[in-house]
């Protein structure tokens, strides 16, 4: 049972669709899956425009960077891809600032005003919104409209790799939306995502930047329905399977409702057998647990109940451990991990084992959602 935050299962009926022969990107019948793909990717983003590169997330978010960044950035590092972000524009001698918190602790929204308010040479903000190297949610929503009174020509980058597909996102205030293949959308690594808004747009065409990641090419050439470069075909006739199947069959909303619904239960079930919620405002892509006994928790998970979970990265790589909660998660697969999180307590003297988790799951799931 793969309970990892990325990569996420994919499903059977994604799977068969993807398996079919392979077709030429410079074709009409490529064409209109693209252009298919294209309305149910700005759907779900909601975003005016949106591009797809054959990269992972990361390839995304350089090509923000570098695109809509001509002077400064400000960039959040409570995690390990906040921290990329500085990565990116070091490797790129970009002029940037860095507001840095612990990895459970997510920005002061009057840390990133001040930040701006006393540097007028800021001209983009990169943000996770799900910062998943520890699970938590960022303000992002909130920043991004404050920013935007201060000075509304801020270009708002905001990492929705962990919340796209998870929940329903404002972009509003937000100019750059970038997602990956891999995660919500339960596909194969291999393709990003870019939401983008008119004034990104903008900016990116007065000043094209790059090559292969120059979104002013790619911009034009995908208006047509055709990318710049050779296109991932597979994985895009993937996520028009999947998007697809969203919106008709499950509804954005109705995802939504239920991602957060499982995550509520898996945190209240965990907290009821005395499991640390790590990070201070959960994201609900994920549930992150603090214990120091993190790494023969998932050793005994994996081996003997079947449950593949995630630990952590760098300073805390063994005293968290993570519990997917994007895609479809059966309910069924959430309420047994959960049940083997709670045996395992019991088998390393921990907590006597009673059901307690299992019963408060399905409680919170089930009884709570009449």
């Amino acid at each position: 049972m793969l309970l990892t935050p990325g990569p996420t299962p994919v499903p059977e009926f994604v799977r068969k669709a993807m398996s079919d022969v392979t077709i030429h990107h410079r074709t009409p019948e490529f064409e209109q899956i693209f252009k298919e793909t294209r309305e149910l990717l700005l759907e779900i983003l909601d975003m005016p425009e949106a591009v797809m590169l054959a990269s992972s997330g990361t390839g995304a978010m350089e090509a923000c960077v570098t695109n809509l960044t001509f002077s400064k950035a400000l960039t959040i590092n409570s995690g390990k891809f906040g921290e990329r972000f500085g990565k990116i524009c070091e490797a790129h001698k970009i002029d940037f600032t860095e507001i840095k918190n612990e990895w459970n602790t997510p920005v002061c929204v009057e840390a990133v005003v001040e930040a701006v308010k006393n540097d007028s040479s800021i001209d983009a903000l990169c943000i996770q919104i799900c910062e998943s190297a520890g699970g938590l949610r960022h303000p992002v929503e909130e920043i991004a409209a404050k920013v935007k009174a201060i000075n509304p020509e801020i270009m708002i980058i905001a990492d929705g790799i962990t919340a796209v597909g998870v929940e329903k996102i404002d972009t509003t205030n937000i100019d750059a939306l970038v997602t990956g293949s891999q995660k919500a959308l339960m596909l194969p690594p291999g393709l990003a995502m870019i939401g983008l808004s008119n004034k990104a747009v903008a900016k990116i065409e007065s000043k094209k930047v790059g090559y292969y990641f120059n979104l002013g090419t790619e911009i034009k050439k995908q208006r047509t329905n055709t990318t710049a470069w050779t296109a991932a075909t597979t994985l895009t006739i993937g996520l028009r399977e999947i998007l697809a199947h969203i919106k008709n069959e499950i509804g954005f909303d109705n995802l939504y409702a239920k991602t957060a619904l499982r995550a509520k239960a898996t945190r209240e079930a965990l907290v009821a057998i005395g499991c640390e919620i790590y990070p201070q405002t959960p994201a609900d892509a994920m549930t992150t647990i603090y214990s120091e006994n993190a790494p023969a928790v998932r050793k005994i998970l994996k081996t003997k109940y079947n449950v593949n979970i995630a630990g952590g990265q760098d300073h805390i790589k063994s005293l968290i451990f993570r519990i997917n909660h994007m895609g479809l998660v059966e309910d069924f697969e959430a309420a047994w991990a959960v049940n083997a999180v709670e045996l395992v307590y019991d088998e390393l003297g921990l907590r006597a084992y009673d059901g307690t988790a299992n019963r408060i799951f399905n409680e919170t799931m089930f009884k709570g959602n009449k």
